[in-house]
């Protein structure tokens, strides 16, 4: 069997065993990108072979004489580019920051070269993460690899479909209304975004910084846990991470039973605009959580007609702080034949952002201008405590709460692109979760007539990744859907 169909797990136990080398995990997955990576486009940068071959080499020499290996060791993983990496470009899938090389590695990156992993490369985006398709990335759109017509979802869209085509054996994505989730499920593979505060932010290109946070993409969920018993911890980089216990993730998947946990099936969610057949398989996965002996109730959110609106409000203001910093002066482009300094502003701006990003920056500078703070960011802000709230009163109730992650499966390139606020809608089952910091699951559960994945999302208590890992693990062990591969052509 070719390595690169093997879960992580599976090519961890092999490696672990001494099955495999470094080397020759390494080499099966240059090998599947030079195959399959011209259809996918999943990559902005791939890293260097010969490089990662003298890593790899260096891995196996030093087993010979004492066979210790740790999680992760020699496993292909790949990064989201706006994820900082000493050692490649991050360019945020942005002109305005063109092959801007960071001096230092995120927060996340420093532990998986602790524990000796190889950075395959760094994955396409939304420009900082702005949108939900790929196709707002200064480098061209990724394409969904179960149909190279159809996105494959964003902002991490790269990350969902290197993991779904083979081209590493998992990735990081990043999450700020929905870019982990949203196109696990276009692609069919699991994305998992933790509680706010699991996961240090240090070193991740800011977007919405109450609202990102790093996750795994996976193809299934077993491996979810396994990124997260790395990824996760307090960090004294970033400040808004949680002085909360990390455990073994995995230990979640001790009990293989989802038997005394009750699901709440939010009302709002099963609403108009739900496709028919995204409502059909989740409606399924419901039947199947019940006959684990899951108890099943339907809850209300009432909040939830708002989360889009109190987002794009919460998230553009944000951002326009945030990028505020993109100005010519002290790293990225810098727009030739300026005269004076506030021109070189203006034309490095208008020539480094694309379309999407100057929307957002110019939406989130207007709820933020003197006489409009009350009035939108202020109340967005009130708003966004009531949908916590909402999502508090329901956990008194319920462990977990199951939705759709789409109310569409994928759609096709350039279907979307002209009207934004149909693109918007893309995230308003993904949202309220971001909204509220609480951890969430994206996990295949079927497919529609065209062959397109459809996901099942599952949200959870602030802090308990492992409740939400445990019921996703009993449903996917049920279910074949994780097994599914695309045939590229």
């Amino acid at each position: 069997m070719s390595l690169f169909k093997l879960t992580l797990k599976e090519l961890q136990d092999s490696f672990t065993r001494g099955d495999v080398s470094a080397n020759e995990i390494a080499r099966s997955y240059f090998l599947r990108l030079s195959v399959v990576e011209s259809k996918v486009k999943a990559y902005v940068t791939v890293n260097d072979k010969e490089q990662i071959l003298t890593q790899a080499q260096a891995i196996d020499d030093e087993l010979k004489s004492w066979r210790k290996t740790m999680p992760l060791m020699a496993m292909p993983i790949a990064i989201k580019d706006n994820i900082c990496t000493a050692d490649l470009p991050t360019t945020c899938g942005s002109r305005i920051l063109g092959q801007f090389q960071p001096p230092y590695d995120a927060s996340v990156i420093s532990k998986f070269r602790e524990h000796r992993f190889f950075s395959i490369g760094k994955t396409n985006l939304d420009e900082f993460g702005m949108g939900s398709s790929t196709e707002h990335s200064a480098f061209g759109p990724s394409r969904n690899p179960w149909k190279l017509s159809h996105v494959p979802g964003g902002s991490s869209g790269g990350s969902a479909a290197a993991v779904a085509a083979d081209e590493c054996a998992a990735a990081l994505g990043t999450d700020t209304g929905g870019s982990i989730r949203q196109p696990a499920a276009c692609c069919g593979v699991v994305g998992f975004k933790p509680t706010y505060g699991r996961v240090s932010r240090y070193g991740l290109i800011a977007f919405a910084s109450s609202l990102d946070q790093i996750g795994p993409i996976t193809k299934d969920v077993y491996d979810a846990a396994m990124m997260l018993n790395v990824l996760a911890g307090q960090d004294p980089m970033d400040s808004t991470t949680a002085d909360v216990p990390v455990s073994d993730f995995t230990r979640a998947f001790k009990k293989k039973d989802v038997k005394k946990l009750k699901f709440g099936i939010p009302k709002e969610f099963f609403a108009e605009g739900l496709d028919s057949e995204v409502e059909g398989a989740v409606r399924q996965a419901i039947e199947e959580l019940e006959q684990l002996g899951g108890k099943i109730q339907d809850v209300s959110l009432p909040h939830t007609g708002v989360a889009v609106a109190t987002y794009y409000i919460v998230a553009t203001a944000e951002a326009s702080s945030n990028l505020a910093r993109y100005d010519g002066v002290k790293y990225g482009i810098r727009a030739k034949d300026s005269q004076e300094l506030l021109e070189m502003y203006r034309k490095t701006r208008q020539e480094g952002f694309g379309p999407e990003v100057k929307r957002r920056v110019m939406l989130g500078t207007y709820a933020l201008s003197s006489g409009y703070y009350d009035a939108y960011y202020a109340k967005a802000q009130a708003v966004r405590t009531l949908i916590t709230q909402d999502f508090d009163r329901v956990f008194d109730e319920v462990d977990l709460l199951v939705t759709p992650v789409m109310p569409t499966p994928a759609f096709k390139l350039g279907e979307k692109i002209e009207d934004p606020l149909q693109m918007y809608l893309s995230d308003l089952y993904t949202i309220s979760a971001s909204l509220a910091g609480i951890p969430a699951i994206s996990i295949p559960c079927g497919f529609s007539q065209q062959g397109l994945p459809i996901g099942l999302q599952l949200m959870g208590r602030p802090f308990e990744e492992e409740t939400v890992l445990r019921a996703a693990r009993a449903y996917e062990l049920v279910t074949n859907w994780r097994k599914k591969r695309p045939a590229i052509r």
